[in-house]
């Protein structure tokens, strides 16, 4: 990690927000099991590396899903209050994401 700090959200999370993205990270870590298990039975590489593209996807949407909260949220809230340094901050968390 680059970040030394953490940093807590001001405005909390909704309830149902933390659950579908729990929900999310839950069927990811599935999928990682599911491939440990696939390297175990000496399944075919094919069969693998569609897994794991099918991760790599889950995780991206994963990550546009939390971008678009801290867009709704946290920046919107930052630029309220003045600071617009926090643009060049969601402008390195979407490059990060691409």
């Amino acid at each position: 990690m680059e970040n030394c700090c953490h940093h807590t959200k001001n405005t909390p999370r909704e309830e149902e927000t933390v659950r579908a993205l729990k929900n999310r990270l839950n069927r990811i870590s599935g999928q990682l099991t599911g491939i440990g298990r696939m390297l175990d039975e000496n399944r075919y590489c094919k069969d693998i590396l569609i897994q794991i593209a099918a991760i790599e996807s889950a995780l991206q949407a994963l990550g546009y899903q939390v971008l678009q909260e801290h867009m709704q949220t946290c920046v919107v809230e930052e630029i309220q209050k003045g600071n617009t340094d926090i643009i060049d901050e969601a402008v390195d968390l979407i490059k990060k994401l691409k």
